[in-house]
């Protein structure tokens, strides 16, 4: 990649991280691209050419908070920390992203995730979530923090239980507050026998 190139994606790059600062504190219907371009500082004509308009700038943070939140989970998993760690860094991670996305924003997000467009999650889902969820899960049984005759099967059908049940309008619509207890629950089961 040429200078040009690289000084190009890098200005794509502070856009669509200018937008989703804005998006995850204001929401999306009260930012405009005058906002994002003086954040991202580039005039909006650079937006457009780069996004065409709003509505593309914001299916195009859709997948860039995507990727991000996987490469955070892909780093969290492959780290050495023992595997308590991992499941409270987990958890942090999203008890930290509930706490601090706007409500309208996450909206949005859910309603992209449920759509013909959410395909792309699905993707991510598939092809990165589940490998390294597998990865999560033996790493638990050899440490002895998972039950051994737990079967995975289990643990990905309930996980895909979960991921069904959270793309229908009624319950995204709720489930923010939730977001910290559902993975305690998920973790640590009812009983709250969380490993120290």
């Amino acid at each position: 990649m040429d200078g040009f190139q690289r000084r190009r994606e890098q200005k794509k790059q502070n856009i669509l991280e200018a937008a989703l600062l804005l998006f995850m504190d204001i929401g999306v219907q009260k930012v405009s691209i005058s906002d994002i371009a003086k954040r991202a500082n580039v005039s909006q004509v650079t937006i457009y050419n780069y996004f065409e308009s709003k509505h593309n700038l914001v299916h195009e943070v859709f997948i860039y908070y995507i990727d991000k939140a996987t490469s955070d989970f892909e780093k969290v998993i492959n780290s050495a920390i023992p595997f308590p760690e991992k499941i409270k860094m987990l958890i942090f991670n999203k008890k930290e992203v509930s706490s601090t996305i706007n409500e309208e924003f996450y909206q949005y997000l859910m309603k992209e995730y449920s759509s013909s467009e959410g395909n792309y999650i699905e993707k991510i889902y598939a092809e990165k979530a589940v490998p390294y969820l597998h990865l999560l899960f033996k790493e638990g049984k050899e440490q002895g923090y998972i039950y051994k005759n737990l079967s995975e099967e289990a643990m990905l059908f309930y996980i895909y239980m979960l991921k069904d049940y959270i793309q229908r309008e009624e319950v995204y619509q709720k489930i923010l507050p939730l977001t910290e207890d559902i993975m305690n629950i998920f973790f640590y089961g009812i009983m709250g026998k969380e490993q120290e």
